[in-house]
Formats: structure tokens, sequence, C-alpha cells
């Protein structure tokens, strides 16, 4: 290939998803609006059935449609925002983009740290922890599964504290006089487990955004080990970068 080649193998069914996306994005189509039927949309688009679906689905999966069984095609709503260089608690941070946070404890219980726990937060091994989990939701829709490990030792009758409407951190804060002051941040791909579909009302089997999260208080020291799992069709996770340079 010459460098005036062009490449013409261009899927139609991506173009034609592509072209949507931007709509999308141009606000042209409004989240909550109902696309035409397929029959209406393969005519106006001189499509196939089939080239329609695999772009309805590339769609879906990128999280901008959501096809609802006997009801229709919708723009989702637009993905909330979250910065993954920074540890910013979940309630300020839904707060700040304009939803009403909320929070529901599944259970708040004590266990014995294993190998991996104890390594983390930098205690013995069997030394008694608090674990809980909450789901977390914005305008009452659930969006996030919340796991977390926290030293028993540290912050004794955490259990008498209202882990539903208070946000945890400011519960450290305010209690314990405990802040925390940086942490360490990893996030993966995963899909959802049955227990996670069922809980946040997605699909089995659709994507989310695993964070792993280890937090430290200004000492140094590890102070909070969780997990939290985000729908990967609600959520967007957004980095900043130093200025670019680029060496000759």
């Amino acid at each position: 290939m010459n460098e005036h080649s062009v490449i013409t193998n261009y899927p139609l069914y991506v173009q034609i998803a592509e072209t949507f996306g931007d709509r999308i994005a141009s606000g042209e189509l409004k989240p909550g609006e109902r696309l035409p039927p397929e029959r209406e949309l393969c005519q106006m688009l001189h499509v196939s059935r089939m080239t329609l679906r695999q772009a309805l689905t590339e769609l879906e999966a990128r999280g901008l449609i959501i096809r609802r069984q006997g009801d229709g095609t919708y723009v989702a709503q637009p993905k909330i925002e979250r910065n993954a260089t920074k540890l910013v608690a979940f309630t300020d941070a839904i707060r700040q983009k304009g939803y009403i946070p909320a929070a529901k404890i599944l259970f708040l219980e004590k266990r014995f740290a294993d190998a991996r726990i104890a390594g983390d937060l930098n205690i013995p091994l069997a030394a008694p922890l608090y674990y809980y989990q909450r789901l977390r939701l914005a305008n009452q829709e659930p969006l996030m599964l919340e796991k977390c490990y926290l030293p028993l030792s540290r912050f004794v009758g955490l259990e008498r504290f209202d882990l539903e409407n208070r946000s945890v951190y400011e519960i450290l804060r305010k209690e314990y006089n405990v802040r925390i002051d940086h942490s360490r941040q990893s996030l993966e791909a995963v899909v959802a487990t049955e227990y996670e579909a069922g809980l946040l009302g997605v699909p089995l089997g659709a994507p989310m955004i695993l964070q792993h999260r280890l937090a430290f208080d200004a000492d140094g020291v590890p102070i909070e080990c969780g997990e939290d799992i985000y729908r990967g069709d609600r959520f967007v996770f957004v980095t900043d970068s130093a200025p670019f340079s680029m060496e000759e």
C-alpha cells in the first residue's frame, strides 16, 4: 500500500453507529428520545435490518442507547464522569454533577483479615475488620456496588453511625478524626455477575468497571481497602495528564 492508498472496506454498520454517536454527542438526539422503529430506520438509511441491528448493537455496547423489549430504542442518559486520578467521595462527586446521592447498606459485619487484606492494610493476619457492602444510587437509580474493609481497632463502634445517609469519609473525619490523604487506585473492565446484575438492574454479563482502592492517612498508614463496581453504561473515568512533550 502506498502513501496515497485509501482504505475502503469500512463496515457500513460502523459508519451508521458513528453517525448516530455524533448526533447524540452534539445534542441533536437528546437523552430519553425514542428512535424511529427499525423498519423506518432501515428505509431512511437504505440498509438491511441485519446491518441496522449491528449498528444498534454497537451503540448499545458503547452505552449510547437503550433497547427495551417491546417498547423501542431510546437515547441513553449521558455517562457520569469520575476522575480516575483523584479520590473524591461518591456522595460529593454525584452531588457536584447535579444528582441526589443515596446509599443502601446491604450488610455490615466483622471479619478477620486474610493474607491479602492484612498485607494491604499492614495489619496482622486474622486482625479484626469491619466489612460492609453498600449500594450507591443517584436520583434513586442504582449505579455502583461498594465493598470495603476498615481495621476495627482504629474505628471501634462504626456500626453506631448511619452509613446510609452519611458519607463514610465524613464519618471517619468527624467521628474518628481520621482524614483520607491520598490513595492508590486501579481500574479494570469486568462483567456483571448474577449478584451484581440483580442489585444494579443490568443484564447478566453487562460491562462493568471495577475500581480497586487503597486509601492512606496523612502519615501514609493504609486505613481503607475497597472495591467499587460501577455500571459501564453509566460511568466514564477521566484523567488529567501533564503537558505533552516529545523527544526528537
